[in-house]
Formats: C-alpha cells, structure tokens, sequence
C-alpha cells in the first residue's frame, strides 16, 4: 500500500496506489469534518429545545462568528501550506521553523481579532436585524466564542499543521474527543437540575440552567480541551515538527515566512471574509422574514453542513497532496491528486446529497420541535440537495488550488460568483418567495461555482502557474535527503 513518503523520495506510483493514498488521507479527515457537524447538531438540537426565540438568537449569529473563526483559520494556512511544501522537499529543520514562526503570528493575530469582536458584540444583534427578544442572548453567545478566540486558532493551527504533514489521524481522533466532550459539557450546562426517571430507576441530574450562553460556554470548553492536547503533539510528537529545547528567539518571525504567509493566506482571507460578509446580507435579508424564518435557516445550514463536510474532509486531503507533490517537484503528481480528489468528492457529496433529500424531515426534527420551523427546514433542504455534486466540484478544487499557493485567483472567482450570483437572486427572490427564494438563489449559484471550479482544474492553469512562480523563486526544488535524526 503506497505511504505518502513514496512523494517525498521521488518513487512512482501506480493510479491505483494514488487512489488509495488519496482515500487514506480523505477519511479521516472526513471523519474529523463529520465530528465538528455532529458537536454542531449537538447544540443546534439541544438549544432548539428551548424554543424558537433561542434558537433564532443563535442563529442570528452563526454568519458572524463564521466570519471570526474563518479568518482566523485562513490565517494559520498560509503557514500550514508552506510546512506541506518544506516536508515534501524533506526540509524539516525549515518546517519546524514555519510552525514556531506560525506559532507567534498566528497568535498575535487571534489577539488583534478577539479585540475587535468585543468592540462590536453588544451593538452585532442590532445591526442584522435581530428583535429586542433575541438580541441579549445573541450577544452573550458571540461574546464567548470571541473570548475564546486565540485558544481556537492555535487548534485550527495544530489541525492545519499535523494534516499537512500528513497525519489525519490525530486530528481526526482529537475531534471525535471535542464531540463527545460537547455533549457532556452541554448537558450539564445547558439544562437545569432535572429528575431523570428511567423507569425503575430515577435520579437527579444537576444542572447549571444557563441556557444559550451555556451551549456557548460548553463547547468552548470542549474546543480548549481539544487545542490543548493538539498543540501538545504537534510540538512534542510529531516526526519533523517537534520544537522542543529551541531558543525563543526562533519564534520571532522572519520576513521570509511572513512575506510568503501572507501572500497565501490574504486572498483566502479577503475571499472568505466576502464570502461571509455575503452570509450576513443573507442573514439581513432573511431577518425580516421572521423569528420561524431565522431558526429554520439556521437549523438548515447546521443540517446540510452534515452533506458538504466530507467535501470539505476531502479538499484537506487535496491540500497535502498537491502540496507535498508541488513541494517534492512532482508536477505530474500534483495534476493526478487534483483529478482523483475533486472526482472522489463529487462522487460521495452526490450520494450525500441523494440521502438528504430523503432524510430532510428526520433531520430537522431532530434539531427542533417546532413544526413550522421544521417543515420549512426540510422544503429549503430538498431545495439545496441538488447543488451538492457542483459544490463538492468547488469545495475540493479550491483545496488542491491552495497546497500549490494558487489563491487568488479562485479568491476572485468564489467573490464573483456570491456576490454577483446569489446575493441579487436572493434580494428579488426572497420578497415573494420567502425562505425558499433565498435557498433556490443558494442552489443556483453554487452549481455556477462548481462549473467554474472545473473549468480552472480542466485547464491546467493552476498547477502551471504555481509551477512557473516556483521555478523563479527556487521554492519546489528537492534537496539532499535530511538525515534520520533530524526527524527526532
């Protein structure tokens, strides 16, 4: 069975072998996708039990910490990437130095954003639009996942770091631990103290009754858990990056990285920050539809999140396998991946589409019992169910486009196509069809999205322009074989 090392050392590789490679790296990290999706069924469901207005308050403010979280997240990946690239050419002293480097930087810039959430969450609510009913709770559930922020980032850190280096496993088995550890956290949080009477059996389960700050507070706690034991084993146990006994000034960032940092990571920044600045207007745009509107929205996105992570699963795989190919110099591997990534993930994102159109009732009733925001939730389902295969198209190539650094471009592409396609089909939609409109102007733009994502890939544009930067900067050349000890 081929290992990822076979990149590194410049070994063929059969189509069969890369196939293989390819699902080994795919399912863990669609594991790991599918666990961060269940903690959010998890609060969705346990809030949803509160009732609407509850609901709608967390909803209310999903776009906008997608927005903090994300940018964050796309901040650590432009030193993720450069570490794929350094240990596909076995340069592992300056793979460790990116991570310290990353470390400091990354850190520096969580601080910067938690500041600014906390300047804007009382006044937040008001501006999307929220009532006087949900406001109060919306802001507590933001102003705690922003606190949090610096503690969250260094997991998305450890996460992107380990998953380049091609250990998904980790990863994958920490999220399982976030998950589980959310649910118990939540039902001790959630929920007053409440007698449990299982038959001949009761007793009472304490409770601190803290409602929606307490999901919050809840999995915060699992995430901190989480990115502590992560960054424990990417700098203490991972081959190739452990940074231990290493002076402090190491961790000052050189121009070097920093300049390369920010030319991978600003156009997935700017392009992410538009793009949840277009979930935002979505959300101002469905506000006015009402409080049933918000929550079936939300409880919506929470639940079609369960079809699109495996894409997102297998885009992580596409990043470390055209980065670790693009980083070793092998082009023609870097193309194949490419294909055989995007192809896999269209393929399992249409069966996973196919399976919510039937389950969309029995999903939503699981998050809420409310029957209005129920059925709605499973009409705009259906709706969306048939752009899975095309936004499986666009969710996976964008992550082979990034491990070779080509970010702008589709930047500029995934800008174009949210602001220029669903958010004016959205605004003419939504007055006469309501919800429904704004989920329709979602399927139409994104099957546009996955159509120009292929055409990019099809192209070949994006493997040979990294390759022509590459060749001029000397980045993809291989270098001697680093010695086994420095792999300790």
């Amino acid at each position: 069975m081929a290992d990822i090392s076979k990149i590194q050392n410049g070994e063929a590789m059969t189509l069969r072998e890369q196939i293989g490679l390819t699902a080994r790296l795919a399912l863990p990290a669609i594991l790991a996708q599918l666990s961060s999706i269940m903690m959010q069924y998890i609060d969705a469901s346990m809030v949803g039990r509160l009732g609407a207005d509850q609901s709608a308050s967390v909803g209310l403010m999903s776009s906008s910490l997608w927005l903090f979280w994300g940018v964050c997240s796309m901040i650590t990946m432009g030193f993720s990437v450069q570490v794929a690239h350094a240990i596909g050419a076995r340069r592992y002293d300056r793979a460790r130095g990116v991570l310290r480097q990353g470390i400091t930087s990354s850190l520096a810039a969580a601080i910067v954003i938690t500041l600014v959430g906390l300047a804007i969450a009382p006044f937040l609510p008001g501006w999307l639009g929220g009532d006087d009913s949900i406001t109060g709770n919306a802001t507590l559930y933001f102003g705690v996942f922003i606190v949090a922020l610096p503690v969250l980032t260094m997991n998305y850190l450890a996460g992107g770091m380990l998953r380049c280096a091609g250990n998904m496993k980790v990863p994958s088995l920490l999220n399982v631990m976030m998950c589980l550890l959310d649910v118990v956290f939540n039902f001790f949080l959630i929920f007053p103290t409440r007698e449990l009477d299982l038959g001949p059996v009761s007793f009472t389960v304490p409770g601190a009754g803290l409602g929606v700050l307490g999901a919050a507070l809840g999995t915060v706690a699992a995430e901190c858990v989480t990115a502590t034991v992560m960054m424990y084993y990417l700098c203490r146990r991972q081959p190739g990056l452990t940074i231990s006994r290493r002076p402090l000034r190491s961790f000052i960032p050189t121009k070097t990285v920093l300049k390369k940092a920010v030319k991978i990571a600003l156009p997935m920044t700017a392009e992410h920050v538009v793009f949840c600045g277009a979930q935002i207007m979505i959300t101002i745009i469905v506000a006015p539809l009402g409080v049933v509107a918000i929550a079936a929205n939300a409880f919506a996105v929470t639940a079609e999140s369960l079809c699109y992570m495996p894409g997102f699963g297998i885009g992580d795989a596409a990043t470390t396998l055209t980065g670790q190919s693009f980083g070793a110099g092998r082009m023609d591997l870097v193309k194949r991946f490419g294909h055989i990534t995007v192809a896999m993930g269209m393929a399992i994102m249409t069966v996973m589409g196919a399976v919510m159109y039937v389950a969309a009732p029995a999903m939503m009733e699981i998050m809420t019992p409310v029957a209005a925001i129920s059925e709605l939730g499973t009409e705009i389902l259906r709706i969306e169910a048939w752009a899975e295969p095309m936004y499986a198209a666009a969710i996976v190539a964008y992550g082979a486009f990034v491990g070779v650094g080509d970010t702008l471009l589709p930047a500029i592409m995934n800008f174009g196509s949210i602001w220029l396609v669903r958010i004016p089909v959205a605004a003419i939609l939504a007055p006469t069809a309501g919800l429904r409109g704004v989920w329709i102007a979602m399927c139409v733009e994104l099957t546009f999205r996955g159509a120009i994502f292929l055409w990019r890939m099809a192209s070949g544009r994006w493997w040979r322009n990294a390759k022509k930067s590459a060749s001029a900067t000397g980045e993809a050349e291989t270098e001697t074989a680093v010695p086994e000890e420095d792999l300790e």
